[in-house]
């Protein structure tokens, strides 16, 4: 298998997804720049990381979606490959049409860096046999709550497509877990694409994905992305 993160002007954590992916999970796995026009040759799984890409002028996402690598992560997508957006990367995806709605800011207007309860609902590349699980993630957003209009919704909760949702949280303390941005659906994560190979979270499974990070939650995905690309 073989694995690239995109760097964008902005990106910050794209070493997380770069070291979590090669020393961690052991994929092979290299960076390509945002002026690329390709991807390398035998790509399975194509990460747009976190952070602030082109500094996040006009909208989060909205410059990023013309970088010339684009073009070719939208074939990468038509041919089936995948493809991961964590949190900067999934505004991306959303700003590129290749993930439906939109991120948008935080309904209280403050920035968010702490860890959340999602649950896994829905079967894909990134979620086998995880189905109904809680997973404790990180988070680190400003612009972080999903929105699309009643008819987008719709369709994706028909279809299975909301992949992770924050967990209500039990305990009116504003700190604790529970939806950190509202989110409409408490849609923390969405699959795409044509075989549900697009998946686009807003918390961040690279920074959960070692003991000495505090767990290992967000390994699972990166276990059946591999698994996923090893079976096509």
């Amino acid at each position: 298998m073989r694995a690239v993160v995109i760097q964008f002007p902005g990106s910050n954590a794209d070493f997380d997804a770069l070291h979590t992916l090669r020393d961690v999970v052991g994929v092979q796995t290299e960076y390509v720049f945002h002026k690329t026009p390709s991807l390398p040759a035998g790509t399975d799984l194509v990460v747009l990381p976190g952070g602030f890409s082109y500094g996040d002028y006009l909208r989060c996402g909205a410059i990023a979606r013309f970088a010339p690598v684009m073009a070719d992560v939208r074939r990468h997508v038509e041919r089936g490959g995948l493809v991961l957006g964590i949190c900067n990367g999934f505004q991306i995806l959303t700003e590129a049409g290749l993930l439906p709605g939109a991120l948008t800011r935080n309904a209280h207007l403050r920035f968010e860096c702490r860890d959340v309860l999602v649950r896994v609902d829905a079967d894909g590349p990134f979620t086998q046999d995880l189905r109904g699980r809680v997973l404790r993630l990180p988070i680190a957003h400003a612009e972080g709550r999903y929105q699309a209009d009643q008819g987008t919704l719709d369709s994706l909760e028909s279809r299975s497509l909301v992949a992770f949702r924050y967990v209500p949280a039990a305990s009116p303390d504003p700190r604790a877990p529970g939806n950190p941005n509202g989110s409409l659906h408490d849609i923390a994560g969405l699959y795409g694409g044509p075989r549900r190979n697009v998946l686009g979270l807003m918390p961040h499974p690279e920074r959960m994905s070692e003991p000495l990070l505090g767990g290992t939650d967000g390994r699972l995905l990166f276990h059946s992305a591999v698994r996923a690309a090893l079976a096509r």
